[in-house]
């Protein structure tokens, strides 16, 4: 059996890894607009409504747009945009952290961020498992490549001009990828968030320092046993000097450290991801197969 898939929004960054991880599955089949026909509601609400399951590759508003277009109970809808990731009504799309079963289930799925997937890969087992407390503060530092900013930032990276090796923003510490972290976390108070950009295409980095933590071995033991079965999370034990942004470039695969200090009770959480992949294209890939009851990981790049 066939599925039709149409990806709202295919030409911009996302939309073209995610078709790059379809492309030659005999069980796709991808639907298209033609180029003169993209800007026509008409021809839009038509391939929104024919897909079995529809990816929107979207800013929020014509997120929100697309999904008001679809006039069906059959179409699956697996939103890109940071408009439904924390809208009681979507499934929150991270199968490893416990969504797996509300994903498959569910006709609206939102996929994650990329920095709250490195965030939420750390921290959400360990509060389940008692070795974070909800009411921690809690800081995330991280960066990524430049890619993670759409067609407008590739350019000004590429494209000759005067853009640094390293910048940071975020800075009124009001970056919307907050409140994603703090729900699904179940923190009771918004992370710190200080987030940056380095001069790299792709991959990127998540960091949660710890202050007066729990011992290494149990924090590495509660990840362990949360992602024992994913092929995609990784626990990586091995002792290490040096992890770059690109550590996990080019692949959907998620890899958590767990580097620390035992007698001053300092540790640093991190997670490498690329923020194409398990940070974008491939987690909507993931879903995708979820919701329509095919192989989870088929298509992505172990």
């Amino acid at each position: 059996m066939t599925s039709t898939i149409f990806i709202d929004g295919g030409h911009g960054t996302t939309g073209l890894e995610i078709a790059d991880r379809l492309a030659g599955r005999a069980d796709i089949e991808l639907i298209t607009v033609p180029a003169e026909r993209r800007r026509d509601p008409a021809a839009r609400r038509e391939a929104l409504n024919a897909a079995d399951a529809v990816i929107l590759c979207l800013p929020d508003d014509a997120a929100r747009e697309a999904v008001a277009l679809i006039d069906n109970h059959r179409t699956k809808v697996i939103d890109a945009s940071t408009a439904h990731r924390t809208a009681a009504d979507w499934a929150y799309g991270f199968a490893e952290i416990g969504f797996r079963d509300a994903i498959a289930g569910s006709t609206r799925i939102s996929n994650p961020g990329c920095y709250p997937t490195g965030f939420l890969a750390l921290v959400a087992p360990l509060v389940r498992a008692g070795l974070i407390d909800p009411a921690t503060p809690l800081s995330v530092n991280a960066v990524s490549g430049y890619s993670g900013g759409g067609k407008a930032m590739i350019a000004e990276f590429e494209g000759g001009g005067e853009a640094t090796a390293f910048r940071i923003y975020g800075l009124t510490l009001a970056h919307k990828h907050v409140a994603e972290m703090q729900m699904h976390a179940g923190l009771e108070h918004p992370p710190l968030f200080a987030p940056a950009v380095a001069r790299t295409h792709r991959g990127m980095l998540v960091e949660v320092p710890l202050q007066l933590a729990p011992p290494l071995d149990e924090l590495r033991a509660a990840l362990h046993e949360a992602y024992a079965n994913s092929p995609l999370v990784r626990i990586r034990d091995e002792e290490t000097a040096l992890l770059t942004v690109e550590d996990a470039a080019g692949t959907d695969r998620l890899d958590l450290f767990v580097f620390g200090n035992g007698e001053r009770r300092q540790v640093r959480l991190v997670a490498a991801l690329d923020n194409l992949g398990k940070g974008a294209g491939g987690a909507a890939v993931q879903n995708m197969n979820l919701a329509l009851g095919l192989p989870e990981h088929e298509g992505l790049r172990l």
